[in-house]
């Protein structure tokens, strides 16, 4: 065995074993003890040391996986029952190559296995030598998910046997099926997943002959478990007991709450269950009450954007809009708004669909339409609360908006958000709900428009030069927006050799390259100008207009800004920004 010869000359020579003490670990090894195992145990090597050794005799690179958290995408590229016979663990997956831990490096059919999965799937694969313990701590992860799905799965198996046809007892047996231990294992597993991954929404699919959980993370959807078909109408049973819905209705689409306490820590989930042929939907929107808002210089917001909002901020009474689609984060730049202004005198009161960040010294107020509790009606209880701030989350039709105005035009200051591609937009938007063009102008104050891209991972982040074909619209953006401006914020700018950074990918952003999220964003100042021409009813207010009343930074200049500065990469600004 050439690991044991090599590694027992090198003991020999550092001192550490004589011709006596090999001839001993040559009878332990012919009574079945393994070789590694008796350099050890008689403490002649640590683990690490040991599989040091070994990438030094096999030439092959060492990594440690002893603090190592493999998704499970991932890792099930090798399955755990010959990841357990060899003792092998996959732990990184990137543009088509795999990188596998190996214990013994001397097991070729080890390595013939791996090669032989690698080609079936056209995958290149690069080996690295791990101990023992990096084995066992990536491999648990095996046994803590399969475990507890597998048994789960086996229990709910034979509960299938109990299920009652009979349509009278339907309701009674859907609640006990549902709280059935291996049903609950399975959504706790799903749900646990999910909150440590860092996921915002959960989607429950079923396809036609399996369950498929997908969850989206940095705005990205991911597969993660694929579950059999015949337990996804029990999961649903399950989500609606813990949401507090009706079993019996899979007609309509049902909507509604969770909270579950997950490592110490309150999380909410709002539930909504859609109906499809013959079955039902699930996505869970993850609500991480306690993590609060962050800065609006953390989200993104810098330069003359972020000058534009903290100036209007100075204003007791107008209208801030925070404009963008589903998921681009205007809620969480209207609570990042909050915390900069939520003082003792002042009195701050919102209303939200649902409440997502709890703000101390905030009168937080959800809104409840099936009892008749609306944006808009809440918005009259509200101008009986002597408020000084409201915030609406959000104005989606002309009752809401006529009221929003009239309480910005009564001397307090309203955050709300709106639906549209940009800053500009938001005018139009406003003239087509029916609010007259001169209570427009004498009540906005500022229009944020945002979407969010995701953020470089900085532990596997390297530079490049940009490409070519996109160089002319780089510089001619750059030109637009002007140089001195673009040397304050990125340093060190060099125009004629631009570039720009992206991630390689990496175990801590589970090779994507990405982590977390950033702002891109543009903030139009409703100055003096703009609120002439919003009264004289321009309704198609340009970018030309708006470029000759202000220093004005659109939302693919920011983009590009942030592309220079090492925050996000091209293809995310192309991403977020093809509508």
């Amino acid at each position: 065995m050439q690991k044991k010869v090599k590694i027992l000359k090198i003991l020999k020579d550092k001192g550490l074993v004589d011709d006596e003490k090999i001839k001993e670990i040559d009878e332990l090894i012919s009574g079945g003890e393994e070789f590694d195992n008796i350099i050890v145990n008689k403490k002649l090597l640590q683990t690490e040391e040991l599989a040091k050794l070994k990438a030094e005799i096999f030439h092959m690179p060492y990594v440690s996986l002893l603090e190592e958290q493999v998704d499970p995408l991932i890792l099930n590229v090798i399955s755990s029952d010959v990841a357990k016979n060899y003792k092998i663990v996959c732990f990184s997956r990137s543009s088509g190559i795999i990188k596998i831990g190996i214990t013994d490096p001397d097991n070729f059919k080890a390595i013939e296995a791996v090669d032989f999965l690698a080609k079936g799937g056209g995958l290149h694969v690069d080996f690295y030598v791990i101990s023992i313990d990096s084995f066992n701590n990536v491999f648990k992860q095996y046994k803590i998910l399969d475990n507890e799905l597998s048994s789960a799965l086996q229990r709910r198996e034979e509960d299938e046997a109990l299920i009652l046809e009979e349509k009278e007892e339907a309701e009674v047996k859907a609640k006990n099926v549902s709280k059935s231990a291996p049903v609950t294992k399975i959504v706790t597993v799903i749900i646990r997943q999910a909150v440590e991954g860092g996921a915002s929404d959960i989607h429950i699919e079923p396809l036609q002959r399996e369950t498929r959980v997908r969850y989206r993370v940095d705005g990205i959807l991911r597969t993660s478990l694929v579950l059999p078909r015949s337990v996804h109408n029990a999961i649903v049973a399950r989500i609606k007991v813990m949401a507090g819905l009706k079993l019996d209705e899979t007609r309509i689409p049902q909507d509604g709450r969770i909270r579950i306490t997950i490592n110490d820590k309150d999380v909410d989930f709002r539930v909504s269950i859609l109906p499809l042929i013959k079955t039902e939907k699930v996505v869970m929107r993850i609500l991480n009450t306690d993590k609060g808002a962050p800065k609006l210089e953390d989200l993104g917001f810098q330069g003359i954007q972020y000058d534009v909002v903290i100036n209007n901020l100075k204003k007791t009474e107008g209208m801030m809009l925070v404009t963008g689609p589903t998921g681009s984060g205007k809620s969480t730049t209207l609570f990042s708004v909050l915390g900069i202004i939520n003082k003792d005198k002042i009195n701050i009161s919102t209303l939200e669909d649902p409440v997502e960040y709890q703000m101390k010294g905030v009168n937080q107020s959800q809104i409840k339409p099936e009892i008749g509790y609306t944006f808009a009606a809440g918005l009259r209880s509200f101008l009986r609360q002597d408020p000084d701030v409201i915030m609406v989350g959000e104005i989606r039709d002309e009752e809401t908006a006529e009221l929003a105005i009239h309480a910005a035009l009564t001397g307090h200051s309203v955050l709300s958000t709106l639906h549209t591609t940009s800053a500009i937009g938001s005018i139009p938007r406003f003239v087509d709900m029916g609010v007259e063009p001169f209570l427009i102008s004498s009540t906005l104050n500022t229009i944020i428009a945002q979407r969010l891209a995701r953020r470089i991972c900085p532990k596997c982040k390297e530079e490049l030069k940009i490409p070519e074909k996109m160089m002319q619209e780089i510089n001619e953006n750059i030109e637009t927006i002007g140089r001195d401006y673009i040397k304050k914020m990125v340093k060190d700018i060099d125009f004629k050799n631009l570039k720009h950074y992206k991630g390689k990918g990496c175990n801590s952003c589970g090779n994507s390259g990405y982590i977390g999220r950033i702002s891109i964003v543009e903030v139009l100042d409703i100055n003096k100008k703009i609120k002439s021409l919003i009264a004289e009813g321009k309704k198609n207010i340009t970018i030309e207009d708006v470029n000759d009343s202000q220093k004005y930074i659109t939302m693919k200049q920011d983009g590009i800004i942030k592309v220079l500065q090492g925050f996000t990469t091209i293809d995310e600004i192309l991403r977020v920004m093809k509508d």
